[in-house]
């Protein structure tokens, strides 16, 4: 095998074997960190689409920034239902977990 290749072959294990511990951490992480509930407002609401060239499908990430009473904010990935269900201005009770949204009651 060329030089070139086994190059290539490691490159693309390494970024494999990357993503991987990156996601682990990130996994352990919000497993450590204490259910969080406060009152907060959202703020801000924003999409992210990627794909849906030729035969691929679209793919959606949906973000709500609430920001607390102390005036610090969050910007949290929340499901496509509850992104429909909130609106700039609302204020209730934020929960969540490191960077895992877990609910919000008006």
């Amino acid at each position: 095998m060329p030089l070139f290749m086994k190059i290539m072959f490691l490159l693309v294990i390494g970024f494999f074997v990357f993503v991987i511990f990156k996601s682990l951490k990130a996994w352990s992480t919000n497993n450590a960190s204490p259910l969080l509930s406060v009152q907060a407002a959202a703020v801000t609401k924003r999409t992210e689409v990627w794909g849906g060239s030729g035969d691929s499908s679209a793919n959606t990430r949906y973000y709500v920034t609430f920001q607390f009473q102390d005036g610090n904010r969050v910007e949290l990935i929340v499901p496509s239902q509850e992104f429909g269900l909130i609106v700039e201005g609302d204020k209730g009770q934020l929960s969540y977990q490191g960077t895992r949204f877990k609910g919000f009651v008006r």
